[in-house]
């Protein structure tokens, strides 16, 4: 009678500490899919990117860094609620259908100033420690 009880209490050990693995295993996966779910890959890092720096760097022609003002609006939008994405970004110099240009860096949802479609521009970009773009300076 005594060992039937000690076998007992042994296999109902055996189980709780099964059940406590498997509870553990089940809390690892779910909180891992939540940390790879906000993660971007290499390819959406690479696509993301390549929607501000399609228009070119040097010697770009007004109406394609109006084009590239527009792009950036419309991720800015899109990306209202995740400030990781939004792009921000700085005119400088005076080829510009105003005055001046964004002096600083503003996460742009309205037109701004445009570029003169007769000039030329040299844009410059500003990357995350993740990778993505969240800068654009153009001149």
């Amino acid at each position: 009678m005594e060992n039937a009880s000690k076998a007992l209490i042994i296999a109902g050990a055996i189980l709780l500490a099964i059940l406590i693995i498997t509870l553990g295993i089940m809390v690892y996966r779910q909180a891992a899919g939540v940390v790879n779910n906000n993660a971007m890959t290499e390819v959406e890092m690479t696509q993301f990117n390549e929607k501000f720096t399609q228009y070119g760097t040097s010697n770009v022609r007004g109406a394609n860094v109006n084009a590239l003002l527009k792009t950036i609006i419309n991720n800015n939008i899109a990306n209202a609620n995740d400030s990781s994405k939004k792009v921000y970004v700085t005119q400088s110099g005076t080829n510009w259908n105003s005055t001046t240009g964004l002096v600083r860096a503003e996460a742009i949802t309205q037109m701004p100033p445009e570029a003169l479609s007769g000039k030329t521009y040299s844009i410059s970009y500003r990357h995350s420690t993740q990778g993505l773009i969240t800068a654009v300076t153009i001149q």
